[in-house]
């Protein structure tokens, strides 16, 4: 899909949304300072900047959530007091939220009707009407056949369920719309899907608004990059005259040329050795991890290495095959085992499967060494703080204290948080599904380097990633996945963003090209 260039075709009409000024300061912390900036009719701004620059107060000011210290917010002309979101709304401002908030038990309808449903005789709720209402709009807006009007919001995907949250929008007035971080659990199918409908909302003069740290995605469809560093606006730049290393320079004051650099601290000694092993969802899975290496696996969404990681951290059974550590074999029945056995797994959802969000950091960074801790049946308190502060200082995690709600720190802290706990645990093996996912660039910088020191101390890690440049700047080799089980392996020599593609297509590939749909 081709993205229009900033521009293209007959000018569009309406109206700028403007922040002239605007300030917001948190408990001592300066979120925002005398920021100014505006959001074109019929453009995408991208809003840029590392977790903590201040993007998320800036749409929250811009949504009513919060009010600002100084500065004002305008639309066109006119200056607007947003009080609350519902005061947003009624100005046209709609926020697409990373997190859609959908009512599980309720149609998809109701759910994008909710709070002005259709009543007969202004009493009684009139469900034919709604159904009328919601496939006018489908048609209208063309999202006929993608979402079913009468299935439950407890049944829909990640992507249906922000396209819920993009209906309640567009079945309003809306004159802003502000999308933040709306492709961070979507397939490529699926974003292309809502790329192509921004591009419709863009045509039809709405001002779009896009937060993200995917820098590739920004480029293909932005038409501006605003730029926030600490609370304060760097710069705007147009998309089409400037790349994604100016743009990294502006977001953390420095350049990231370095970002990949490795000692190579890989030994002979095989730490990791899966032979044959099948799950309910891979098959016949064989690989090597030795003393101080980095192993990607790599492939696309489906592929299996999630469901892998998961069985060799023994959250999922292992039908057949062996799993050996430092050539002892290893049978889990249940996490326990790995981490006895010297496994430790930071997964994919880190808020749902490795953080307790409303306890301390101190708890979620001793989670995994409380038996070490421990005097009789008793933790004991001044030990805990100790391990949870050297580990936490160790990695630099920003948080006011180790007594911190883990879930108020930000996505590349909470990682952070993670890694501590495994360092704590001083695992011989560590696998790290998506350790990026949701970072900024900064962030992502620093936990490459923890990767780096990690091997240098001789850990053995299998790393998945979805992102081919991180994949091919961390490895020292590369296996890739598809259909559960292995296609191939590539050295860091070797490998490119190409062969890895090729290898992640092979299933693909190969049903088109044999008759029986099998290897050739």
């Amino acid at each position: 899909m081709t993205t229009p260039a900033a521009g293209a075709g007959s000018p569009v009409q309406g109206d700028a949304l403007r922040v002239e000024g605007i300030s917001k300061r948190f408990a001592g912390v300066q979120a925002l300072d005398a920021v100014s900036l505006e959001f074109p009719p019929g453009q995408v701004t991208a809003l840029m900047g590392e977790n903590g620059a201040g993007k998320s107060t800036l749409i929250k000011i811009i949504n009513g959530d919060y009010l600002p210290d100084a500065g004002r917010i305008l639309l066109g002309d006119e200056p607007l007091a947003l009080h609350s979101p519902a005061d947003a709304r009624r100005a046209g401002i709609r926020i697409i939220p990373q997190e859609p908030e959908i009512i599980p038990h309720v149609s998809v309808a109701e759910n994008v009707y909710a709070g002005a449903l259709p009543r007969r005789n202004g009493r009684f709720f009139d469900r034919a009407g709604l159904r009328r209402k919601i496939r006018a709009d489908l048609d209208r807006l063309g999202f006929a056949g993608v979402l079913d009007p009468d299935a439950l919001g407890s049944r829909l995907t990640a992507a249906q369920r922000q396209l819920v949250e993009i209906l309640r929008a567009l079945t309003t007035q809306a004159r802003v719309i502000a999308f933040d971080e709306p492709t961070s659990s979507l397939t490529e199918h699926e974003v292309e899907a809502l790329f192509a409908l921004i591009n419709r909302l863009r045509a039809q003069g709405l001002a779009i608004v896009y937060v993200s740290h995917r820098l590739r995605e920004i480029f293909r469809l932005a038409d501006r990059i605003a730029v926030l560093r600490d609370g304060t606006l760097v710069g705007v730049r147009a998309a089409a005259d400037t790349g994604e290393s100016e743009i990294v320079r502006m977001m953390v004051g420095r350049d990231l040329s370095t970002m990949f650099s490795r000692q190579h601290a890989a030994t002979d000694r095989v730490v990791l050795d899966v032979e044959q092993v099948t799950t309910d969802d891979v098959r016949d899975v064989s690989l090597r991890v030795r003393a101080g290496e980095v192993v990607a696996l790599a492939g696309l969404v489906g592929a299996g290495r999630s469901e892998l990681a998961r069985a060799l951290a023994g959250d999922l059974p292992i039908r057949s095959g062996e799993v050996r550590v430092e050539g002892k074999a290893v049978h889990m029945r249940q996490p326990a085992d790995a981490v006895t056995a010297g496994i430790g797994l930071a997964p994919e959802e880190r808020k749902a499967q490795a953080l307790f969000l409303s306890r301390s950091v101190r708890d979620n960074a001793t989670l995994a060494v409380l038996w070490r801790l421990r005097r009789l049946r008793f933790i004991r308190r001044a030990a805990e703080r100790k391990v949870a502060r050297e580990y936490t200082d160790r990695l630099r995690v920003r948080t006011p204290s180790i007594e911190h709600e883990v879930r108020k720190l930000s996505g590349g802290n909470q990682q952070k948080v993670v890694l501590a706990r495994w360092l704590a645990r001083k695992p011989k093996v560590l696998i790290l599904d998506e350790p990026t996912r949701g970072i900024d660039v900064g962030a992502k910088a620093e936990i490459y380097h923890i990767i780096d020191d990690l091997a240098a101390a001789g850990v053995a890690l299998l790393v998945i990633s979805s992102e081919l440049p991180e994949v091919l700047g961390l490895a020292d080799r590369i296996i890739v996945m598809q259909g559960g089980r292995v296609t191939g392996e590539l050295s860091r020599q070797e490998a490119t963003e190409e062969k890895v593609l090729a290898l992640a297509m092979a299933d693909d590939l190969t049903a088109e090209t044999s008759p029986a749909g099998g290897t050739p």
